[in-house]
């Protein structure tokens, strides 16, 4: 019987993977197929071997890990200042409506400019530094966050709060035990939309002022037509934007059955 329960997880495990990998595996396939027949120059689609060459290139010379390291560091420093200012902005605004409309003229304006359009401006202020990408970093990250911990923390059950008020909390103890319990989901969907969000923009800004990141090995290599480390880049972002995001999200979980034994 174990045997035969073994087996069966085992299926069921193998056939989710597949499900995972099928699209994957036949986008592969379809590259291959096309790109080995030589009806499409390789400037502008490289084979997947010419392409897994330049990935052992540029990982054993390091330049990969060096690219990847920069834009690692920028995204993860522009996220956690977005994420301190969105929740503790959102969690004000939330409960007060003063501070609502006080903030209201600048963060709208704020969030319906595009980040990117601040390039210029950014690097004539911040200088040509790691300042400027950090900070569009933190503009496309602050307000999924922020939008998010605002809504989720709206929509705690007003019973919730009237209990609260019977039982005689102080704000800390509503603040522990009601609001942050109870808007626990919302706020973690958006810091992982917000993660989501400053690792596109981060590549979008390396893309435009920079001498080091992925963006910037990608426009590096279109300038010199070496379409297979373009390729590279491409893949490594998506590669790690994925494993980041697994990784971030089992973080989440993690927090989130701590805070509910906790309650």
């Amino acid at each position: 019987m174990d045997r035969v329960r073994f087996l069966y997880v085992l299926f069921s495990t193998l056939m989710r993977w597949l499900q995972y990998l099928a699209l994957p595996l036949i986008l592969f396939a379809l590259w291959a197929g096309v790109s080995y027949t030589g009806r499409v120059p390789a400037i502008l689609l490289p084979t997947p071997g010419a392409v897994w060459d330049s990935f052992v290139s540029l990982t054993v010379s390091g330049d990969l890990l060096h690219h990847t390291l920069a834009s690692g560091f920028r995204s993860l420093a522009g996220f956690a200042i977005a994420s301190a200012l969105g929740l503790a902005l959102g969690l004000l605004n939330a409960r007060s409506a003063v501070s609502t409309r006080v903030s209201y003229l600048l963060l709208e304006a704020a969030r319906v400019t595009p980040p990117l359009s601040l390039i210029p401006l950014l690097i004539l202020w911040l200088g040509i530094d790691e300042a400027p990408k950090i900070a569009i970093v933190f503009l496309a990250s602050f307000f999924p966050i922020y939008m998010n911990v605002v809504t989720a923390v709206k929509a705690v059950d007003p019973k919730l709060e009237e209990a609260a008020k019977l039982l005689r909390f102080t704000k800390s103890e509503r603040l522990r035990y009601l609001t942050l319990p109870s808007s626990l989901p919302g706020i973690l969907t958006g810091l992982r939309l917000g993660f989501g969000y400053s690792w596109r923009a981060l590549v979008a800004a390396e893309l435009i002022a920079a001498s080091s990141g992925l963006g910037f090995l990608i426009s590096d290599s279109a300038e010199f037509a070496k379409t297979d480390t373009v390729f590279v880049g491409i893949i490594t972002i998506a590669v790690v934007g994925v494993i980041a995001d697994r990784v971030l999200y089992a973080a989440f979980e993690a927090v989130g059955r701590r805070v509910g034994r906790a309650v």
